[in-house]
């Protein structure tokens, strides 16, 4: 049974950055594309961040240039770097490590808990 463990998130203030995690555990990590999503209240959720098992990445314009999304095969886990925060990046962010792409990337794995972002102006 796949587990999904996000963690990292927090309360910072706009410019600030953090660091989030996603622990995997009950599959084959290194097979699949993986990614960040988010979900602010009253909205859907929406894809932030991906990367591929071969490493490549793709991100959300709103959040290029500021988020990198990493993954560590070794230790079933894929981080996002969040640099110069904004409030409109409160949310709880997510991870899902099944995307698969079928005129655009899509969800299949698990979902987490999430963690939370608050981002005060």
């Amino acid at each position: 049974q796949v587990q999904l463990v996000e963690s990292g998130g927090g309360l910072v203030q706009a410019g600030g950055s953090l660091r989030l995690s996603c622990a995997a555990s009950g599959i084959i990590f290194s097979i699949n594309a993986m990614g960040w999503y988010r979900q602010a209240p009253g909205k859907q959720r929406e894809l932030v961040a991906l990367i591929t098992r071969g490493g490549s990445t793709k991100y959300a314009d709103s959040v290029k240039g500021r988020f990198t999304i990493s993954r560590d095969n070794s230790k079933n886990t894929v981080y996002l770097q969040m640099n110069s925060l904004k409030p409109e990046d409160t949310a709880v962010y997510y991870c899902n490590t099944d995307l698969r792409y079928s005129s655009s990337w899509r969800p299949f794995g698990s979902w987490g808990q999430g963690t939370q972002v608050t981002v005060s102006s």
